[in-house]
């Protein structure tokens, strides 16, 4: 399951740069559900050349992360908000105006971290 979900958020970012032909197999396999020999039949090709075809793009997206590292700052970027979010809850609950400076410090200096 994990893998499927990596796959397809590798396709979420890097999907526009595949072929059409890339594009579709991987969409009836991964979003559709599609057997290798049903995406055969659909493009009158071997299973094995649906198989290829996709460890191909896999390596593809695989590739393009490796070198863009797009999904990386991704995640760190929702690491960085879920962050500002629990410091702006302490604000919240805080009493303490000390407290309160050093909550802001913190959020000021993840700011400068996501604009960077």
């Amino acid at each position: 399951m994990e893998d499927i979900l990596k796959a397809t958020l590798l396709y979420d970012f890097y999907g526009e740069l595949l072929t059409q032909k890339q594009k579709d197999v991987f969409e009836y396999y991964y979003f559709n559900d599609y057997s290798l020999t049903e995406i055969g039949e659909e493009f009158d090709i071997s299973r094995q050349a649906v198989s290829d075809l996709i460890k191909r793009t896999e390596n593809l997206l695989l590739g393009y992360e490796k070198k863009l590292m797009l999904v990386k700052k991704f995640d760190i970027q929702k690491q960085n908000v879920r962050r500002i979010k629990n410091l702006a809850e302490k604000i919240e609950k805080s009493v303490s105006s000390l407290a309160i400076e050093s909550a802001v410090s913190e959020i000021k200096a993840i700011a400068d971290e996501i604009l960077d």
